[in-house]
């Protein structure tokens, strides 16, 4: 299937943001800013085509086992951990996740040793000489948009980014990633970051297969599930039943694979809202639902950055809508929703009516199968469908 990899990669950094926002408070569009500057600056180093293209993806993921360190690592009793072998197990975590990602050149140890400072006093002990380019060029980045992105770039701003940098090259940054920056944003170009015409990035459709889109879509799944224990292995259940329901239903290998990968996706906008919700295993009330039902719009928001994706994003983000229209986050009506956003709405509860939770036992198909049934007769969900997923789940 040809994919926009780098457009998803990089509408999805929006998801990583608003959970490093939860943990370290960064600013709004932090992986993309991230991205931008290191692009600039190894265009500036004579890097381009596909070694740019993966720094730039490597710069949108740098962050990317955060919700992980949440769940593995934060609810421990880390008190009495050092801060540096924190980001270490961070930065590892992150290593480990992207390397069945689909990268044109070798990757290795970028997303590892992105923390380290020039002098080796960073979690690994690390010079500037010992650890990849690209590592270098995202922690100079990193490191100016964590000091400076939240504050506005201004003309003041930019003379203390510049301090900052010649005050410590050679000890936190090394002097040819200073030089680049330097050389890559005088003053008006460095203005522009506080502007939405940074987000100018590469694009460039690749060619996947199947498995390559499984585990791409299985990247973006564990940054939902690992959020919130509660949910865990939702979204890839989802997105499997999905592909088997397209395959029983006789669609065609792509529309499948779209199916999956929608599947996968479909929850993306749960980053958004706060674990006091989604952590919650009493019922919501009416003022907490009416904020978890935002999620949907949030996957519709984020899944609309990706070129030609908006099939995907619909089957993604039309998971709670209702024939009769009374579903979120848009009303839509039975003339409204075409069969694989029924479709999905129909997996949606299935899943979540029988895969176990903390706080709940997995109902068994046939229970699950009767409150379909009863979803169906009220109009919400499509009746063909649901027996479509009562015959093809059933054993």
């Amino acid at each position: 299937m040809l994919l926009d990899v780098l457009g998803l990669l990089s509408a999805c950094s929006y998801a990583l943001d608003c959970v490093e926002a939860e943990l370290v408070h960064v600013s709004d569009k932090h992986a993309k800013r991230v991205a931008y500057m290191s692009v600039c600056m190894a265009e500036q180093m004579g890097i381009s085509d596909e070694s740019l293209q993966d720094l730039a993806a490597c710069a949108l993921l740098h962050d990317n086992a955060l919700t992980q360190y949440i769940q593995e690592e934060l609810h421990k009793d880390v008190a009495n951990v050092p801060q540096a072998s924190q980001v270490g197990i961070h930065c590892t975590l992150g290593e480990k996740n992207i390397q069945r990602l689909p990268f044109h050149t070798d990757v290795k140890n970028v997303i590892l040793y992105h923390h380290e400072n020039a002098n080796g006093s960073g979690p690994f002990g690390k010079t500037w000489e010992e650890i990849p380019l690209f590592s270098r060029i995202i922690h100079l980045s990193d490191l100016l948009d964590r000091a400076y992105g939240a504050k506005g770039f201004t003309e003041d701003i930019f003379n203390k980014a510049c301090g900052y940098l010649h005050k410590n090259e050679g000890t936190v940054v090394d002097k040819e990633c200073v030089d680049a920056f330097l050389q890559a944003f005088p003053l008006p170009h460095f203005l522009t970051l506080g502007e939405d015409s940074f987000e100018k990035t590469l694009r460039i459709k690749q060619e996947l297969s199947f498995a390559q889109i499984k585990e791409l879509a299985r990247f973006f799944a564990q940054i939902v599930d690992y959020k919130s224990p509660f949910t865990s292995t939702h979204s890839i259940g989802v997105a499997e039943d999905a592909e088997r329901l397209s395959r029983y239903m006789g669609f065609d290998e792509e529309t499948v694979q779209k199916m999956y990968l929608a599947g996968a996706l479909h929850d993306i906008g749960k980053v958004a809202v706060g674990n006091e919700i989604l952590e919650k295993p009493g019922r919501l009330t009416e003022d907490e639902f009416a904020v978890m039902k935002h999620h949907a719009a949030y996957t519709y928001y984020i899944l609309s950055g990706v070129d030609d994706f908006d099939e995907i994003r619909d089957w993604a983000a039309f998971h709670h809508e209702r024939l009769d229209g009374t579903g979120y986050p848009f009303g839509k009506t039975a003339a409204e929703l075409n069969t694989q956003e029924r479709m999905m709405a129909c997996i949606d509860i299935y899943q979540a009516l029988t895969e176990s939770r903390p706080y709940k036992q997995g109902m068994p198909h046939e229970k699950a199968c009767e409150i379909l049934r009863d979803m169906a007769k009220k109009g919400w969900l499509d009746e063909t469908i649901v027996k479509q997923v009562e015959d093809c789940f059933r054993g």
